[in-house]
């Protein structure tokens, strides 16, 4: 029974390890001005590219309540969203020495990644979540009003969601290679921007298109867990 008692405990501390590294970063993200300016800056380009600026993006100059155009910007916003927001993630650890800290007091080391990863990919998701006011100002003006594809709306969000976190998974990747914060941005963003282009922009378009095919969802998925997976592999051998 105190064995029992004994490992319920480790267990439970193990879990908190993950919840507390979550809390952590979530806090420095809305303590400093990283988060806002992030979600600001992302909101406020998708809505000029929208709404002001002239170009293909623009919805009042194609004359349809077709919100493509969000969904064709936003993957190369993320491009640089992404590693900018993991790219300190490691690096401020080791140059604070916390690093050592964390590994002194046997915290594992996946749990410290995947709470970064989260912390992250939640503040991605609360730049990406707000766009769907777009929808229902689409709707507003459309005519007949109402008249905008809810389905591949949803299938674009959807894939927003799925890109975003494998995006995210890369720039944590990134972000393990050196202490340099630039270098880790530059690197996730040129890596994230050969994934798109190489492999995951068709994936992506065909879930925007509201086909929402369990083979692309599960690719999305499994390409994040990857990246996480290698990124604790490379820590551990940093250790």
């Amino acid at each position: 029974m105190h064995n029992q008692n004994k490992s319920s405990t480790f267990a439970a501390q193990k879990t908190a390890a993950f919840f507390n590294m979550y809390r952590k970063e979530l806090t420095y993200y809305f303590s400093t001005p990283i988060a806002y300016i992030v979600i600001g800056l992302y909101l406020l380009a998708v809505s000029l590219f929208l709404w002001v600026l002239p170009g293909e993006w623009n919805i009042i100059d194609s004359g349809y309540a077709d919100a493509s155009g969000l969904f064709t910007l936003s993957p190369w916003l993320l491009m640089l969203l992404c590693p900018a927001l993991t790219m300190r993630l490691f690096a401020e650890e080791r140059q604070s020495g916390t690093w050592d800290v964390l590994i002194s007091r046997h915290v594992p080391v996946w749990r410290i990644a995947t709470g970064k990863y989260m912390a992250a990919w939640t503040i991605t998701l609360l730049s990406i979540l707000p766009c769907a006011v777009h929808y229902f100002i689409l709707s507003g003006i459309a005519e007949p009003a109402g008249n905008v594809d809810g389905g591949a709306f949803a299938g674009s969000m959807a894939g927003l969601v799925l890109l975003s976190g494998t995006f995210t998974a890369v720039g944590l990747l990134a972000g393990t290679v050196s202490n340099n914060q630039i270098v880790n941005f530059l690197l996730g963003a040129v890596v994230c921007f050969a994934l798109y282009w190489a492999v995951l922009q068709d994936r992506f378009r065909s879930v925007a298109r509201g086909v929402l095919d369990l083979r692309d969802c599960l690719f999305f998925v499994s390409l994040a867990a990857a990246a996480v997976i290698v990124t604790v592999m490379v820590l551990s051998r940093k250790k």
